[in-house]
């Protein structure tokens, strides 16, 4: 998968074209308390990155905003409900690659996410990371490897659903390594990671925004990450590539989004705060924290970077047979 590079620079010269950054480009809006939809359940990434937003979205808005969990079906229940929702900019989604961009493909969906959902912002992309428990016997990725291959089809991971780039992500390395397991999908990571702390799952390949404190707290032990370089927040942790397994690269990113057809005005306000609050020290420092980079593409060019990335993932669903079980 292409790595995501995004750059401060890129938004500021986006809202610059746009002529953002003007509360009054939205007078009246909004006008009633927002909420943002989060497809998965409460503590897994999505979610702790939605209220980091609602914090902050909250006093600039100068009304309410309250998170919303809608968890199941790879994140696709809370996007069909921000795509059927009415067009006035009160209902936000928080969405992955993994309703966007994955399990359009591996699910039949009542809804487009191409057209039916209006990009307001990148906010993070966060690397996968391989753990296991902190109490398995598995020190390396080379011993998980071996004992994959010692026992075909009995060794479980965990993912947050069906279409997540978790899911994604352990099949991805099955087919590098030659090696399979049987998948276990929950409704968010908070879940899996009970079974996998308390023995149940095997693994997990989990964005590193939903598995650091646990990572942090040693309920998880972390074995590789699947993105180009090394994580700033696990130095020691080695690359997938750096262990010699190659096309296994899968990466989470988070955006937010707004119903289609919401008015340019409440769009461009929200464009605005998303990239004001994103600019704040303490948003950065805690997505920096959660192991991820900064978000700064808006507007078009976030839904181009969408668009890209569902075609990628169309692609790879295919090539690889990968089946919603």
């Amino acid at each position: 998968m292409p790595h995501i590079h995004p750059t401060r620079r890129s938004a500021l010269a986006a809202l610059a074209l746009m002529g953002l950054g003007a509360p009054a480009l939205a007078q009246g809006f909004p006008d009633k308390p927002l909420r943002i939809l989060v497809g998965a359940s409460p503590g897994g990434g999505t979610d702790i990155l939605a209220r980091v937003l609602a914090d902050k979205l909250a006093p600039a808005l100068k009304q309410s905003v309250v998170v919303e969990n809608r968890p199941g079906a790879s994140n696709t229940i809370a996007a069909e409900l921000a795509a059927r929702a009415a067009p006035d900019g009160s209902t936000l989604l928080l969405a992955t690659n993994t309703a966007q961009a994955v399990a359009p493909h591996m699910l039949k969906l009542k809804y487009d996410p191409l057209k039916d959902l209006q990009p307001i912002g990148l906010v993070a992309v966060m690397p996968n990371v391989l753990v296991v428990a902190s109490s398995a016997p598995y020190r390396s990725v080379k011993e998980v490897q071996a004992a994959l291959a010692a026992r075909p089809g009995e060794m479980k991971y965990a993912s947050s659903g069906i279409g997540s780039t978790q899911h994604i992500g352990g099949e991805a390395f099955g087919l590098a390594t030659g090696t399979r397991a049987i998948h276990v999908p929950y409704k968010g990571s908070a879940q899996a990671h009970v079974d996998i702390i308390g023995g149940s799952v095997d693994l997990m390949f989990d964005s590193t925004s939903s598995a650091m404190t646990q990572i942090r707290g040693g309920k998880l032990r972390a074995l590789a990450v699947s993105s180009p370089t090394r994580s700033p927040e696990m130095p020691d942790v080695p690359t997938l590539a750096e262990l010699g397994i190659q096309g296994a690269d899968v990466s989470t990113w988070y955006g937010l989004y707004v119903t289609a057809g919401t008015p340019r005005a409440a769009v461009e306000r929200l464009t605005a705060e998303l990239t004001h609050a994103l600019q704040l020290p303490d948003v950065q420092a805690r997505i920096k924290a959660l192991g991820g980079e900064l978000g700064t593409l808006t507007g078009e060019r976030f839904a181009e970077m969408n668009r890209n990335e569902y075609e990628h993932y169309g692609r790879l669903v295919r090539g690889a047979n990968i089946k919603a079980e």
